[in-house]
């Protein structure tokens, strides 16, 4: 960890202001040491509502603060704000981009020869302290850039440094994956209100379902597949709704989510 920690955010959207919240929430820094840009006047008061921090509408004002650097913008307008932080950017700096489909070359390239920069990808659940991350290293990026990359993103869940050819495969898993989970829970839901359930009742059991599903896979360390048929009894109820599922083909259209949203990324990242 530097000696001062000090964290800019290059946007002040949900995900800056989740992150900034578990920053705090585990310790690391507190509110005194974050800094937020954004042109939106809204973002900027709500993250200075919820986090405490200062804010500001200038890119470069960010830079004069912080030592890390975490631009958290549409991938869309990376261009424009490494352009307007270029020349202030100095070797004292460390930039994490949580920017779909942005690779590091092009970050580097933004920035200059010999930026140290880490490519992350977070996902939403970031809000309530539960993230999935992987991130990697550029070039000029060092261990201990890794370690405090490490040690930031595992205070909002979980984090894991992989190589850069594999962050378009983590965008379309857990990048993506909330929204097929929602989907699943909502499915659930509507089950049980098709079988006469109340509908809070129904989506209160089905989210808890797949939360206590989740821990238990997390917590046991054992295959999804053992755990399934730990459940899964002879002639009872289990397999005539696992029987179901392989007839709708469930598992096999997950698989395909994750793939299309895959090459999804890779596209994003060739773009411009």
């Amino acid at each position: 960890m530097p000696a001062k920690l000090t964290i800019g955010f290059l946007g002040a959207g949900k995900m800056g202001t989740a992150l900034a919240r578990g920053f705090i929430r585990a310790g690391l820094v507190n509110a005194q040491q974050i800094i937020a840009s954004d042109p939106v006047e809204a973002a900027s008061a709500s993250f200075a509502k919820e986090v405490g921090a200062k804010t500001t509408a200038f890119n470069p004002d960010v830079l004069k603060f912080a030592n890390v650097l975490l631009l958290a913008v549409k991938p869309d307008q990376v261009g424009g704000v490494l352009a307007e932080i270029r020349d202030h950017f100095t070797e004292k700096h460390l930039l994490l981009s949580i920017c779909a489909g942005v690779t590091l070359a092009k970050l580097e390239a933004g920035l200059g020869g010999g930026a140290r920069v880490i490519r992350v990808m977070p996902n939403t659940p970031a809000l309530v302290g539960e993230s999935a991350t992987a991130f990697a290293l550029g070039k000029s990026a060092t261990p201990e850039d890794g370690e405090l990359a490490l040690k930031l993103f595992s205070s909002v869940g979980v984090a894991f440094r992989i190589k850069e050819l594999l962050l378009d495969a983590v965008t379309g898993l857990s990048g993506s994956g909330p929204a097929y989970v929602y989907l699943m829970i909502e499915g659930l839901s509507d089950g049980g209100v098709a079988a006469g359930l109340p509908r809070d009742v129904a989506t209160k059991l089905a989210a808890q379902t797949v939360l206590g599903g989740a821990k238990m896979v997390l917590e046991t360390g054992q295959h999804p597949g053992a755990l399934k048929d730990m459940v899964t009894s002879p002639g009872g109820t289990t397999i005539e709704g696992l029987h179901e599922l392989e007839k709708g083909k469930v598992r096999a259209a997950l698989m395909n989510a994750v793939r299309a949203a895959t090459e999804k990324s890779r596209k994003l990242g060739q773009a411009g």
